[in-house]
Parts: C-alpha cells; sequence; structure tokens
C-alpha cells in the first residue's frame, strides 16, 4: 500500500505540472516533439544557448556559445580607397551612377574577408530505449522561470525531461526523471561538423573539441572544448565507443559547458579546456535544486521587472503553434502578451554583461554556414535588436552592445584613416566578432559609412533613461571621435551647397531609372542619422561641459545638412531627388528612421512630415519580412494608428511553415521571427512595437496609450522605463486610463499626455504649458522640410489628449486615477 500511494503522488505530480501549462500565459507549449529547427526551442544564459527539440526517442539540443566564430583577428579596408574616393564623388555629383559602383566596388569594397560566420558547436543527443510507443505527449518552454520540459508515457511509466542554461553557473542542466525506478536507459554522445574528437574520457564525461572554420580568406583559429558531465542515481553507466550507455537509471543529471580560446578581439590567449572544466568543476556537485533556484534567481531578476496582461479567452488552451496559425481570425489576446515576453524572454537569454552583443540569430544557430553568417548587420537589425532594451527594464543588456561599440571605435580609426583620410571613427553596414569595419559584399549594400553613427545613438540614449553623467563621460569620446570622421567626410554637394554623404546609398534599395545602382550621395537617412549624431554629442559636450570649442563647429555642420524633403507624391522623399516609386514595396524604410527609432518627426511639431512618413508607409505596404513589419509595428505606433499596428502584429504573427518558408514573414512554430529564414530582430521589433503602442516618450511627453487598438480594451502593464528615470505602470478600462503609477529614480517635471483626464492623489492635475523643463525630454528643432509644389498633404488630425505637469522627487512614487 506504501508503495502504491507513493506511485500515486509521482503520477499526480505529473499530472499536476501538465496542468500547469497555463499559468499567467507564459509558456510555449506543444503536444508533438520538434522534427526540425524551427520547431524546436531556444533556451541561453548570453554565453552558452542551445535549441531544444524534446523527440523521446532521440532527445537533441543543439549546442551554441557566442564566441565560436569563424576565422581569427582580422581586418578588411581596402588600401585604395583614399586613391578612389574623389573620382566616385566627382561621378556621383555629375549623375554617373553605374561609374560610381564601380570605382567603389574596385577601390572601396574590401577585396577579400567580406565577414565571419557565427557557427555551430555542435549536438548533444541522447538515444532512449524502450519509448518508441510513447502517449500523453506534452513539451513546454516556460518563459517566466526559462526551462524546457517535456512529459510522455510509454510502457505504462512517466518520462519526464527538464533542461535550462544556468545563468549563475554557466552550463546547460539537463534533469532526467520518472515515476518507475530503473526506467531510464540511452546512450549519450556529442557531435559536430567541426570537432577534432569526440570520446568519452571515462564512464561519466564526454568531451568534444574542435575548431572553427577557415572563411574568405581567414584563417579559422577559434578552438572550443565541450564537456557532458553525467551523473546517476542507481542503475550504471559503461563507455560504448564514443558514447556513453547509461542503464537501469532511477534519475540522471547531464551537465553541459562550453568555451572557446577566444579571449577578445584581437586575441586568442583562452585555454578552452582549463575554462570549460573550471566551468564544470564549480558547478558538477551543487544539486539539482539548488542549481534551478539560483538560476530562477538570476534570470527572474531581470524578468519580473515588467507584466503585461491583455485577458485570456478559450484560444489560450490550444498548442502554440496552432494558436498562431489561428492568430488572424481568433481572439487570443495572450498571444500578444505570450509574443510580447518571449522577445523579452530572448534578450535575456541571448544577450548578457560580459558575452557578445544579440547577432542576426542571438545566440542560436544550427549550421556552420548560416545565413547572411548571423553577424553584425548593423543598417537596422544589430540595432533594432536592442530597441526593447531600455524601455522594457533591461538596462544592463545592451552592455554588450555598447563595449562592442567602444571596440569598433577603435577598429574603425584605422578604416578611416586608411580608406578616406580622415581622423575619428568609422564603421560600414556589417561587423563580427572580429570588429570589422570595412565594406563588405558589394557596394550597393555594402558602401554605406553610417552604421557606426546609427550605433552611436544607444550609447546617449542610455543616458537619456538613466541620467547617469558618468556614463555619459564614460562614452563621450566614442561621440566625439564619430563626429570627427564626418567632420572630414562630409562634401558640398553642387547644386545647394549641401553638406552629404558621399558615396552612400539608402540601406538596401536601389533608386529608380538609376543605371541599376544604389550609390549616390545626401541621403535622407544619413542626413537624419547625422542630425542625431551631432545633436546628442553636443548635447552630452554641454552636460559634461567639455570641448565647448567643438559646439560651435557642429552646430555649423548641423546647419548645413540637408532638410528633409517632401516629394510629388506626398511622401518622405528616401533621397536627395524626388525619385521614389509608389509602388516601391521594398522591406529597408530608411527613410522613415527620423520617425522611429528617433524623434524629429511626430504629430505635434512636425505635421507635414508626419503626413508624409504615413504616405510611404501606405505606399510601402504592410507584408513583408518578419524584422521589416516588426519596425513597422513601431512606425505605426508614432504615427499613433494602434489598429493599424494592430492589423501588422497579426501580420507577423502568421504561421510559417518551418521548412518551405516561401518568400513572406511572418512567425515559425517556435515563435521565432520568420525574415524567412529565421531573424531575431523581428521578435525584438515587435516587442518594442508593443510598448510604442501602449508608451512613448520621444514627443516632448510621457504619452499613455498613444496607440492603444480598439481590441485592447481591457489591460495592464507595468514596469515601463522612460526618458528622465521615470518607471511607469498602466491600468486601463474601456480603451481608457484607469490608474497610472509614475516612480521617479532622477526626479524633475513629469509631463503626461493622457487620453483622459485624472487626479493626482485625488487632486487636480495642472494642464501643462509651454515647453517641458525636464531637459531629458527635449524635442530637436529641426529645419523646415522642402516641399513639391505637385505634393498634396492631408490634414493631421490627433484624438483630443490631456497633458498635465507635476513636479516629483527622486525616489517618491505617484498615483494617478481616472477622474
Amino acid at each position: 500500500m506504501k508503495k502504491l500511494f507513493l506511485l500515486i503522488l509521482v503520477v499526480f505530480g505529473f499530472v499536476g505540472q501538465m496542468s500547469g501549462q497555463f499559468n499567467r500565459g507564459l509558456k510555449l507549449w506543444y503536444n508533438k516533439p520538434a522534427t526540425v529547427w524551427n520547431e524546436a526551442l531556444p533556451i541561453g544564459n548570453g554565453h552558452i544557448a542551445a535549441m531544444v527539440f524534446g523527440d523521446p526517442k532521440s532527445e537533441k539540443l543543439q549546442l551554441n556559445e557566442g564566441t565560436f566564430w569563424s576565422g581569427s583577428p582580422s581586418r578588411n579596408d581596402n588600401p585604395d580607397g583614399a586613391k578612389y574616393l574623389d573620382s566616385i564623388r566627382t561621378a556621383l555629383f555629375k549623375g554617373e551612377w553605374k561609374r560610381a559602383e564601380n570605382l567603389s566596388n574596385k577601390g572601396l569594397t574590401a577585396k577579400k574577408n567580406q565577414g565571419q560566420k557565427f557557427q555551430n558547436i555542435g549536438h548533444l543527443e541522447l538515444k532512449f530505449e524502450g519509448v518508441e510507443n510513447y502517449s500523453n505527449y506534452y513539451r513546454e518552454l516556460d518563459i517566466e522561470n526559462a526551462i524546457f520540459t517535456s512529459t510522455f508515457s510509454a510502457n505504462g511509466i512517466q518520462f519526464k525531461r527538464e533542461i535550462f542554461t544556468s545563468f549563475p553557473d554557466n552550463v546547460i542542466v539537463i534533469r532526467l526523471s520518472a515515476n518507475k525506478k530503473k526506467s531510464l536507459n540511452f546512450s549519450a554522445g556529442l557531435n559536430s561538423e567541426l570537432m577534432k574528437d569526440s570520446k568519452a574520457i571515462n564512464a561519466q564525461t564526454l568531451q568534444m573539441n574542435g575548431i572553427s572554420s577557415s572563411h574568405e580568406g581567414v584563417e579559422g583559429k577559434v578552438k572550443f572544448n565541450t564537456i557532458a558531465k553525467i551523473k546517476n542515481k542507481g542503475g550504471l553507466t559503461e563507455i560504448s565507443g564514443n558514447e556513453i550507455k547509461v542503464k537501469n537509471a532511477d534519475e540522471v543529471l547531464i551537465f553541459i559547458s562550453m568555451a572557446t580560446n577566444f579571449t577578445n578581439y584581437n586575441s586568442l590567449t583562452t585555454d578552452e579546456v582549463q575554462k570549460s572544466q573550471s566551468i564544470l568543476t564549480k558547478a558538477e556537485n551543487k544539486s539539482y535544486k539548488s542549481l534551478f533556484a539560483a538560476h530562477q534567481k538570476a534570470y527572474q531578476k531581470y524578468f519580473k521587472r515588467v507584466d503585461f496582461q491583455l485577458g485570456t479567452s478559450e484560444a489560450a488552451k490550444k498548442p502554440t503553434d496552432e494558436r498562431i496559425q489561428n492568430f488572424k481570425n481568433a481572439n487570443d489576446p495572450e498571444l500578444v502578451s505570450l509574443y510580447y515576453q518571449f522577445g523579452r524572454y530572448l534578450l535575456i537569454s541571448s544577450s548578457q554583461p560580459g558575452g557578445q552583443p544579440a547577432n542576426l540569430q542571438g545566440i542560436w544557430n544550427g549550421s556552420k554556414n548560416p545565413a547572411w553568417d548571423s553577424k553584425y548587420t548593423i543598417n537596422i537589425n544589430t540595432e533594432m535588436n536592442y530597441w526593447p532594451s531600455e524601455k522594457t527594464n533591461l538596462t544592463e543588456l545592451n552592455e554588450p552592445l555598447i563595449q562592442m561599440v567602444k571596440d569598433i571605435s577603435q577598429t574603425g580609426q584605422e578604416t578611416a584613416k586608411v580608406m578616406y583620410k580622415s581622423r575619428g571613427w568609422v564603421a560600414h553596414h556589417n561587423t563580427d566578432l572580429w570588429r570589422i569595419t570595412g565594406v563588405v559584399d558589394f557596394a550597393n549594400a555594402g558602401q554605406w559609412p553610417l552604421g557606426g553613427a546609427w550605433l552611436s545613438q544607444h550609447l546617449y540614449d542610455k543616458y537619456l533613461y538613466n541620467g547617469d553623467t558618468e556614463y555619459l563621460k564614460s562614452v563621450y569620446p566614442v561621440l566625439k571621435s564619430a563626429c570627427q570622421f564626418f567632420e572630414d567626410f562630409l562634401v558640398p554637394e553642387p547644386e545647394h551647397g549641401w553638406l552629404v554623404v558621399a558615396p552612400s546609398n539608402s540601406p538596401e534599395n536601389y533608386p529608380p531609372n538609376h543605371q541599376g545602382s544604389a550609390i549616390t550621395y545626401g541621403n535622407t537617412m544619413d542626413n537624419q542619422i547625422l542630425f542625431d549624431l551631432f545633436t546628442k554629442t553636443l548635447h552630452a559636450a554641454e552636460v559634461l561641459k567639455l570641448d565647448q570649442d567643438k559646439i560651435s563647429v557642429w552646430k555649423n555642420i548641423i546647419s548645413k545638412l540637408p532638410p528633409m524633403q517632401i516629394g510629388r507624391y506626398g511622401q518622405l522623399q528616401e533621397w536627395i531627388g524626388d525619385w521614389d516609386n509608389p509602388d516601391d514595396n521594398h522591406r529597408h524604410v530608411s527613410h522613415l528612421y527620423g520617425a522611429f527609432p528617433s524623434n524629429q518627426i511626430n504629430a505635434y511639431t512636425t505635421p507635414e512630415l508626419f503626413d508624409a512618413t504615413r504616405t510611404v508607409l501606405e505606399h510601402r505596404g504592410d507584408v513583408s519580412t518578419g524584422w521589416s513589419m516588426g519596425w513597422k509595428v513601431n512606425l505605426w505606433a508614432k504615427l499613433l494608428d494602434g489598429n493599424h499596428a494592430f492589423k501588422l502584429i497579426k501580420d507577423q504573427l502568421t504561421l510559417v511553415d518551418p521548412v518551405k518558408s516561401g518568400d513572406q514573414g511572418g512567425t515559425y512554430p517556435n515563435m521565432f521571427d520568420a525574415h524567412p529564414p529565421f531573424q531575431i530582430d523581428g521578435n525584438f521589433g515587435c516587442t518594442s512595437g508593443i510598448t510604442e503602442m501602449l508608451l512613448q516618450t520621444q514627443s516632448g511627453a510621457i504619452d499613455i496609450l498613444p496607440a492603444l487598438p480598439d481590441d485592447w480594451k481591457n489591460g495592464k502593464i507595468s514596469g515601463l522605463r522612460t526618458y528622465g528615470g521615470f518607471e511607469v505602470d498602466i491600468v486601463w478600462e474601456n480603451n481608457k486610463a484607469k490608474k497610472i503609477r509614475i516612480k521617479s529614480n532622477l526626479g524633475g517635471n513629469a509631463r503626461l499626455r493622457i487620453p483622459n483626464q485624472m487626479l493626482l492623489e485625488k487632486e487636480n492635475l495642472a494642464l501643462a504649458q509651454g515647453k517641458n523643463s525636464n531637459p531629458f525630454f527635449e524635442i530637436p528643432e529641426i529645419k523646415k522640410p522642402l516641399i513639391s509644389s505637385s505634393a498634396k498633404l492631408n490634414e493631421v488630425i490627433v484624438k483630443k489628449t490631456y497633458m498635465y505637469d507635476f513636479p516629483t522627487e527622486k525616489g517618491k512614487t505617484y498615483i494617478l486615477k481616472i477622474k
């Protein structure tokens, strides 16, 4: 009877685990194993990662380590650049576009090394006996606790597998269990396309060594070491060739550690074997309970800062892939909040202090030859990865990005000097682990010297959130040096004498009737980015009381940049000429940078440009690549059109076949963004966009529910951050703000723009007057746009809002309630 009672307890434990699958809606779950990579589920800690498939018969963990890249320390500057630059500019100013492109390819594009590849370490495979005929299958990724779990039945026995990547201990932990003793029988092996050897060094330890690929003429020198340690309760283990067999075990723990010889971008001096073994030694004698508790605490320190709820429905009871498939036609608000929080989960799991920034695939890649090398594409994609970091209360997670920008501000000095005879630093449209800054691929894509200038915005914007002048002082040299490059590089164009970037392109798009060439000068995005770079750098100099002599120089350059222009179709022009084609549905909307992520365009101070931005989005259409739709969610939110932004979310949450992906973006069964193929920026972009629908901070005030769609009638979100160090919680009912909580971390004036009247602590609020006195909310003053005489602009009508001011004290919290 005692044994029967214990068996009942164990069985109910498994059932209880499965019945908890709907708790708070923070689980991706499925009723079948993954058969391909785009169905597997991601775990990671910003340093190591895995994709878990969940097959009862053959469990597979595909493994990644953030510093395992092809090649070795290297550069890719074209030494002929300075000799060709004047000829390229002459061709451009004569309208000889193809000649300028050919000269750029010859004199500026890298002669070798178009960038290195983020590569797959390999995989751990566990082949089980006696579970071929399984039933009651269930697998989940619990993003509240950052753990993968699968359960199933076979031969009357309940099996359970739990897998997580420990944040504090830097190992992957696997626990295999069953409700009947002696039920675990399997073999374990490590394998990789890039391994030198893989073997069982004893009956409990697997070890694999390998080296990265040579690529683009650069020798592969990154060595890796992977160890899997098996600790069994009951049963026995034995070596079987290169594998370990586990027989009749009651429970098994497996620890996986990974390390490479990477030290920094110009050094490979770390002992990868010693490092991997040291990590394992520190973790292997800890209990599963203590390992998971420490992991959970470290992860939830980030994740629990933001809570987002839109309610639930019957649709939430279906597996996640079915919910995605049905989303356009179903009432499933909880899928939106799950997708939102999944974006935060991915950033926490792929970008941690001391690690590498999230690349095109975050930290998850199943190939030694990934699409676009899975590197850092810095003409939108890397920047988009970090759009959620500050506003969704994950400020520490952009440390790897900031460190990378500091790195390329060093390597980019050589590029500026060798290729352009300029001071300062420059980076083009790609970089990698080795911090290359030259032109890659070909001129029509790669000849875009604004990558560093855009990345520099992230350094300054962090200050707008934290107000930390010591931090600002630490990044100011990077901003100043970026400005120095353009002080030297900008040249006057012949028609107006405006200072322009030449040569350049509007990222990856081709002007019509330009001889098939994308190479131009004075592109709208370039001008917008440089306006921000110089404006923010001079503000930093003023705050820090540094380089007062440079402020007038930078203001003079700003005054000579081209204004934004509205073309004959009423569109914001993408190029210096009125060349846009209204039928162009290109994925990049680069010239809308001024609307988002910048704040040069808004409904209140630049209505003509606001309307011209809307016209561009209408021309481009909605459905596109996954990351493009993510950007458009943000843009429609900035256009204060929540219903259209939600329509884009529905487009993005369209199920894409995990094998035959087609050519339209959407979402894979595992909730990864489909470019296609997988690119993680779309996940991050949509998380940012949903935030922008609920809270904005760039138009001189804290905008509450600025783009709330009709369908999100009731909801709440807490823990969002704004400029000026404010934290904001919002509760809304019937599409009106019901309660707002504001925590002030810096003090200063709080200016709120709210869709309905509210009271502060039961007292009437003062309506805002004039300019916001809080300096963190300053709106940039831009030049008046040039408007084509053929343009037909629409009146901008903004819904009625109430704008309030009230003073705050550092550390205090303020509650507003509906009037």
